[in-house]
């Protein structure tokens, strides 16, 4: 049984046609492709994260004489991003579902990029005044168009060219491609604050930014080799292609959509805590950001092997038990993050950060790409996780930065911040509860047989 075929909306190959086939080195190829361009998109797209904690909101959001008000304005760029994620999210659905995966990963690529670049060389509210945080969001944008697109189209390259018995294993390869990006963007930031504190506020933030032109030229030559997903292929082969299938998603698998929003938005949101906000919260309780800094790159590089175990889990045990797991660990983790954060002690300020990404975002990134792929049928794949996941990543991840920083402001406690946490953790646990198992037990008996 294929998981492609459990929505009934999409129709089964014809006789007539040859299936195109999920060969090893396909597979493969379609692995190395995406994750190496999911490095290099989400190394532009994690830069402002890191700018918007550490100096964004000095030179581009100079607002009142408290630095969190600033770090707030700048988290709002933040979220600006994540708002134009779902428009992006439609309109590379749209593509991906009409003229296929590659055309996207391409397009995203390149307009990530050049968003990136640009951020390197704006003037500063000093020197233009309200131009320059004007453009800074209107670059903000761009990337989150990009972005919209890219998570969706990497997995999706992935898991339609992977045999059925290593969906998940394959897979969770994309979003570890993510954290080597996260890890090079802080490590970039990490080298560059060893300037002076003049010439790293002057220009030395800049350097970051202005790097990634190369890495993009790079994956821009790389994705050009790649050929289309299997699946895809086969089913714009045997079926004829929706005109509108943003729309058609919506009349045909309106839960599928809904299920995949619900998982999405307290993982994204939790995600974005651990990540940006922790940078903040280190800044107002007086962590050095070096320590929090390369915290964040330890955890990140330990979250690698801990995702592809669980991916390779879940092709054993099934996607939602391994979801269900790590959408607990958020609610365990919420509280004790914040004691050992602020404990003022090096070992524990990484002890949290490996509690927090290393092993709870490791579990749910390991199952999540193949757990929602498989919620939709190929036809409409790309435009479903386009509209569910990115709509998700706005109401979750673009705002939780700002919500966290804003009660931190307020209380000037952690406590209200760790309740928050909690209650994203139980947001998705419920999610989970909800969702359809997408590999059940008959199915993985049948996959294992048919690679035997």
């Amino acid at each position: 049984m294929n998981p492609d075929a459990v929505n009934p909306h999409l129709s089964a190959p014809s006789s007539t046609t040859r299936p195109v086939p999920r060969t090893r080195s396909a597979a493969r190829r379609a692995v190395t492709t995406a994750v190496l361009g999911q490095i290099l998109e989400w190394y532009d797209f994690f830069l402002y994260g890191t700018a918007a904690a550490l100096v964004f909101g000095k030179l581009f959001f100079p607002v009142g004489s408290d630095p969190l008000t600033g770090t707030i304005a700048a988290f709002g760029g933040f979220t600006v991003g994540f708002i134009a994620r779902p428009i992006g999210g439609v309109l590379c659905g749209h593509i991906g579902d009409r003229y296929g995966r590659k055309v996207v990963m391409m397009l995203t690529l390149l307009t990530m990029g050049s968003a990136t670049a640009l951020m390197g060389v704006l003037p500063t509210y000093q020197q233009i005044g309200i131009a320059a945080p004007v453009m800074l969001v209107l670059l903000r944008i761009m990337q989150g168009l990009a972005a919209g697109g890219e998570w969706s189209g990497s997995i999706l390259l992935i898991h339609e060219n992977a045999p059925q018995s290593k969906r998940g294993a394959l897979a969770a390869w994309s979003p570890c491609g993510a954290a080597l990006g996260f890890v090079l963007s802080t490590g970039a930031f990490l080298l560059v604050q060893n300037l002076s504190s003049t010439d790293f506020q002057s220009w030395g933030w800049r350097l970051p930014f202005l790097g990634s032109t190369a890495l993009v030229v790079l994956g821009l030559w790389m994705r050009r080799s790649v050929g289309e997903s299997a699946a895809f292929a086969e089913v714009k082969a045997t079926r004829h292609q929706s005109r509108m299938p943003v729309i058609e998603v919506l009349k045909q698998c309106p839960r599928e959509v809904l299920t995949v929003f619900g998982l999405r938005f307290g993982e994204g949101a939790a995600s974005y805590i651990f990540f940006a906000f922790s940078l903040a919260y280190g800044q107002f309780v007086g962590i050095k950001s070096a320590w929090i800094l390369s915290g964040l790159t330890i955890s990140m590089l330990l979250m690698i092997p801990v995702t592809l175990f669980f991916g390779h889990v879940t092709d054993k045990v099934g996607r939602k038990p391994v979801y269900l797991a790590g959408a607990i660990a958020i609610v365990l983790v919420a509280w004790p993050y914040f004691v050992l954060l602020g404990s003022g002690e090096y070992w524990k300020v990484l002890v949290a950060l490996i509690l927090a990404n290393s092993i709870t975002l490791g579990m749910l990134e390991g199952a999540q790409p193949a757990f929602i792929s498989e919620m939709l049928p190929v036809h409409l794949r790309f435009s479903g996780l386009g509209i569910g996941r990115e709509v998700s990543s706005v109401l979750g991840g673009g705002l939780s930065p700002m919500i966290a920083t804003a009660l931190l402001a307020h209380y000037r406690s952690a406590l209200p911040v760790a309740l928050y946490l909690g209650a994203l953790g139980l947001v998705t646990v419920i999610a989970t509860l909800l969702a359809r198992e997408t590999y059940p037990k008959a199915m993985r008996i049948a996959a294992r047989e048919q690679a035997e």
